[in-house]
C-alpha cells in the first residue's frame, strides 16, 4: 500500500496499490468528501497509472489550486519518480 500526504485540500491522507501491470487499486482517502471520494477510487479501479494522471491533474476546487484528484495525480507522478 502506498501512502501520499495530500496538501492544500480537506483529505488528510491518500492511500492505493499498484499492480505489476502499472493498474491502480484499492484507492481510497482518509478524510474529504467521503462519497465523492469513493467514488473516484471506484472509478479509477484497474485503470492504467498514466490514465488516471491524465484525467485528474489540473483539476481544481472552488477557489483553491489544487483538489484531491490532483492531488492523487501528484502522488501517481510521485510513485512514477520512485519506481
Amino acid at each position: 500500500m502506498n501512502t501520499y500526504q495530500p496538501r492544500g485540500v480537506c483529505s488528510r491522507k491518500i492511500l492505493f496499490d499498484v499492480g505489476e501491470d502499472g493498474t491502480l487499486h484499492n484507492v481510497s482517502f482518509e478524510g474529504g468528501c467521503n462519497g465523492n471520494l469513493q467514488g473516484i477510487g471506484s472509478l479509477l479501479e484497474g485503470m492504467e497509472i498514466e490514465e488516471a494522471i491524465e484525467r485528474l491533474a489540473g483539476i481544481r476546487c472552488g477557489f483553491k489550486g489544487t483538489s484531491c484528484p490532483d492531488q492523487l495525480a501528484q502522488a501517481l507522478i510521485e510513485y512514477q519518480e520512485e519506481h
